[in-house]
């Protein structure tokens, strides 16, 4: 029997000396404390390793799941309320200048023609 690198006559040898230290009334109630830690301790690592294991899943299911990319639209900004009265008009000037550059495009120029 090999524990820690102690055999069996390091192992009594050393409970002897803390015998002989901490006398038969202190040496139980140590051994229990001990036992606790190391029983706490035992606790700890196995909810480690538990989370350990949980996390590394869900990172390996994020890994393999498809990617969605999703563009969000900014919101539209509104314009302030103007002050007063609107006129509101049936006019557009922008269509009537490209039908008017249209027009003179479609023509021929009578200068053109001359030469």
């Amino acid at each position: 029997m090999n524990v820690f690198g102690i055999g069996l006559p390091e192992m009594a040898l050393i409970l002897v000396v803390a015998l002989l230290v901490f006398g038969p009334k202190k040496l139980p109630e140590m051994g229990r404390s001990l036992a606790q830690a190391l029983g706490s301790f035992k606790k700890a690592q196995q909810e480690f390793e538990t989370e350990f294991k949980k996390e590394a899943e869900d990172l390996k299911k994020s890994m393999n799941a498809p990617m969605k990319a999703e563009i969000e639209r900014p919101e539209p900004k509104a314009l302030p309320e103007p002050e007063g009265e609107v006129e509101t008009t049936e006019e557009n000037p922008v269509a009537d200048e490209v039908e008017a550059v249209a027009t003179e495009v479609t023509t021929p120029d009578a200068s053109a023609a001359s030469s």
